[in-house]
């Protein structure tokens, strides 16, 4: 089993990874698939039904959005964003959808799309399921899909491990526990990001590697650049006002009074300009999800900006890095909120980027598993209760105070040996027995927490 760094890092659409991305991608299978087997034709009516928290919290999410763009064959990377609610509110109101962009279908969005607040399919707290029937009301096709976390998706033989996507390639340094990437690090004398490099052989060339980082890395300043200048309130009912432009322009101002903590200001605006922006359902980067998109983007924007001798071959090592904890999170806990609260979510995305920084900024191996752990420690517990089920609140804030909770933790490792207590692989494990642990009103169900306490407007 391996894992890509282009698979925990995805070009995609707000808000959410598992809610959004997670359901396009689902309901675009089982499109395909109908089209695949050649019975398109034969479709002349379709039912979906979300379950779990994708039922508690979809329509917060979009997911219910979502659904209907992947029946149209809509992809995450690709789907215009600027034009997805005037067509959704066209399906809505024509009662018709073309599935898989080739056929059209009865759809009433009001009965044929249900979210079920308190109802769970197995596996996976994440759950959908998708029916097509023909003319006369038989049954012609049925899939279930679970939303596993950061936009990744199994079908409903997927268990216990399987929430992973399997893949056989074979790499030439496999890992599963941080224990067994520092051992690679020291026989072979190299640093985690090399460990990575080589692995990615396995799918892509040298040039294709840093190509596809580097246009990560672009739609990442893009999304910031965007946020800078996107003025008004987030969609939903409560209203709140998008800060990012507001700061970039008192941050921008020569006032002539140096602050000390300058620099700060500078990554809380780059981690709330990304999560303003995913908030609205704009274009964003899964890193490792979209309610924690913020905080690597942050950090890397820190180091472009800030660090000394900053340049794309360290952005290139930066987001290899982070990729190799986040495959450690995902290999052995999980990515998703629903399963384990914000701390699978916030926690391992600040986990990836303190190692991530640790690492370009001259950190060894030892350091860097120290960032991570340091990053994901003092994260455990945190809960996934977002207001109105909308990926506003606390989720904009959270990534902005985890980013620069992240740049403090590199720094603490870059400080010490990289000798430490607490070893990454044991933080990684109390993060999925805590998430285990956790009431489930405390995770994306928007039934417990700030989510109650915090009346709508």
């Amino acid at each position: 089993m391996a894992l890509s760094a282009f698979e925990l890092y995805s070009i995609g659409i707000g808000p959410s990874s598992s809610h959004t991305v997670g359901p396009m991608r689902a309901a675009r299978l089982f499109a395909d698939g109908i089209a695949e087997q050649g019975r398109l034709e034969e479709v002349a009516r379709l039912k979906a039904q979300l379950f779990g928290s994708l039922g508690a919290t979809g329509h917060g999410h979009g997911s219910d959005k979502a659904v209907l763009l992947g029946l149209e064959g809509e992809d995450p990377e690709t789907v215009d964003t600027e034009t997805a609610d005037a067509r959704v509110a066209a399906m809505r109101a024509r009662r018709l959808i073309r599935l898989a962009g080739r056929h059209t279908v009865a759809f009433d969005a009001d009965t044929d799309l249900v979210l079920h607040r308190r109802k769970s399919l197995p596996t996976h707290p994440n759950g959908m399921q998708f029916d097509a029937f023909g003319e006369d009301g038989e049954l012609i096709v049925s899939r279930i899909y679970y939303s596993v976390g950061g936009g990744f998706v199994v079908d409903e033989h997927a268990t216990g491990a399987d929430r992973v996507v399997q893949d056989p390639t074979v790499v030439p340094h496999p890992f599963n526990t941080g224990a067994e990437l520092l051992a690679i690090c020291e026989q072979e004398g190299i640093s985690v990001s090399e460990v990575m490099w080589r692995n990615e052989r396995a799918w892509r060339s040298d040039e294709q590697i840093r190509e596809g980082l580097l246009r990560i890395w672009a739609v990442m300043q893009e999304c910031v650049e965007a946020g800078f200048h996107a003025e008004g309130c987030l969609p939903g009912g409560l209203k709140v006002p998008r800060r990012a432009p507001a700061m970039y322009a008192d941050l921008t101002a020569d006032t002539g009074t140096p602050d000390p903590l300058h620099v700060m200001d500078w990554v809380n605006l780059f981690a709330l300009s990304v999560n303003e922006q995913n908030a609205s359902g704009g274009r964003v980067v899964t890193a490792p999800t979209n309610g924690a998109a913020g905080i690597i983007p942050a950090v890397l924007h820190y180091y472009w900006r800030f660090v000394d001798g900053a340049d794309e071959d360290g952005v290139v090592r930066f987001l290899l890095t982070a990729a190799a904890i986040g495959i450690l999170f995902k290999q052995n806990a999980s990515i998703s909120g629903a399963e384990v609260g914000c701390q699978g979510e916030v926690g391992s995305a600040c986990a990836m980027a303190s190692g991530a920084l640790c690492e370009v900024m001259g950190g060894s191996p030892q350091q860097v598993e120290n960032a991570a752990e340091i990053g994901i420690e003092h994260n455990l517990g945190l809960t996934c209760d977002p207001v109105g089920g909308l990926v506003q609140i606390p989720c904009i804030e959270r990534n902005a105070i985890a980013s620069v909770k992240a740049i403090n933790a590199a720094r603490l490792s870059l400080g010490g040996t990289g000798i430490h207590t607490v070893s990454l692989d044991k933080a990684i494990k109390t993060m999925r027995d805590t998430g285990r642990d956790m009431s489930i009103k405390y995770k994306e169900t928007a039934r417990g927490g700030l989510a109650v306490n915090v009346i709508e407007c």
